[in-house]
């Protein structure tokens, strides 16, 4: 194998190229990244699932709920931080950097997703299609109860985004919501 085969190019880090898995990716169509992004995210989701249901199953569902709501207060951090390095968005960007950081979470490649009613000052998100609930009412399950991890992975988002912002869950399972969302988040920039 020649040396050449490895070479940096000009446009990406040496380091990328060491990277087989990645340097491959420099050769796809958008089209096909765009398609590995969405795998990605639905394997993302499906290994949160299976990590759930496996507490579930040894500890209970107490237990996996507090394990999950542990886990989002910590994920959605690092999810929000990164986000915001990849667009250039500095902390304190307010209601607009939370509404287009929100469009580039894993969750946003999945489900179907609307921000309403935004203003400087307010947003209101819906998640008006979720994968998780809406597999659950095919197979005839209730509402998976997933309040409380919302909270704290709304809130924690949001105030890495900019600590002024408050959320306040709207509704969201197993609260009663109408069939045009699943759960949805009100997130008001207070006063600095």
């Amino acid at each position: 194998m020649s040396d050449t085969c490895c070479a940096p190019s000009p446009m990406t880090p040496r380091s990328v190229h060491l990277d087989e898995g990645v340097r491959l990716l420099y050769g796809l169509s958008k089209d096909q990244l765009v398609d590995i992004i969405v795998d990605s995210a639905k394997n993302w989701l499906a290994h949160d699932g299976l990590w759930f249901q496996a507490i579930e199953t040894t500890h209970g569902m107490d237990a996996a709920m507090d394990a999950d709501r542990e886990a989002w207060r910590r994920f959605t951090v690092i999810e929000a931080q990164r986000i915001m390095a990849r667009l250039g968005i500095e902390p304190g960007g307010g209601i607009p950097a939370l509404v287009e950081c929100l469009k580039h979470r894993l969750y946003a490649r999945l489900n179907l997703q609307q921000a309403v009613e935004v203003s400087d000052t307010r947003a209101l998100f819906q998640m008006v299609d979720c994968r998780v609930q809406a597999a659950r009412k095919r197979k005839g399950l209730p509402d998976f109860p997933c309040k409380s991890v919302g909270i704290v992975e709304y809130a924690e988002f949001a105030r890495t985004v900019d600590p002024r912002i408050e959320t306040r869950c709207v509704a969201c399972p197993p609260d009663p919501h109408p069939d045009y969302f699943w759960c949805a988040w009100e997130f008001t920039l207070r006063d600095a």
